[in-house]
């Protein structure tokens, strides 16, 4: 679980330094009502994806072979829940909903984009090297001319 925690703090960073430059932006553009829409769609994306990408790794290492069909539940989940969270604040006047939606389109596409290039970037294996031998009697290599 550390290492998923450092993977989403990694995600995280990025994302969070976009939110504070949208903060800014915001503040400059619709004031104190701006600068808060533009922290909570910040903080909106990084809560929502990182519990998604944390529940990802969960079933990953637990239940493999359910990873593809639980990638496309948890996605589908968080538009749900998304789509409840903006309708149910969307009469709000509490910040300003335009620069909360910039904000938001702007964590996302931060996150994402640092998601892919930190797992291109990944040395990961795609063979187990020690599958071959877990097989065998023992856990042995032994011979291979058999």
């Amino acid at each position: 679980m550390q290492s998923d925690m450092r993977e989403v703090l990694r995600i995280a960073t990025p994302t969070a330094a976009v939110g504070v430059i949208a903060t800014l932006v915001g503040w400059l553009v619709a004031g104190g009502e701006g600068a808060i829409g533009a922290a909570v769609g910040c903080v909106v994306v990084i809560v929502f994806m990182a519990l998604g990408l944390l529940a990802l790794n969960w079933v990953g290492k637990t239940m493999p072979h359910l990873f593809q069909g639980m990638g496309l539940m948890i996605y589908s989940a968080q538009l749900v829940l998304l789509l409840i969270f903006i309708l149910s604040i969307r009469n709000t006047s509490l910040f300003d909903l335009q620069v909360f939606a910039l904000s938001l389109v702007a964590a996302v596409i931060t996150w994402i984009t640092t998601q892919a290039v930190l797992h291109a970037r990944s040395k990961t294996l795609y063979v187990d090297p020690d599958a071959d031998t877990r097989k065998r009697p023992g856990g042995a290599g032994g011979d291979r001319d058999e």
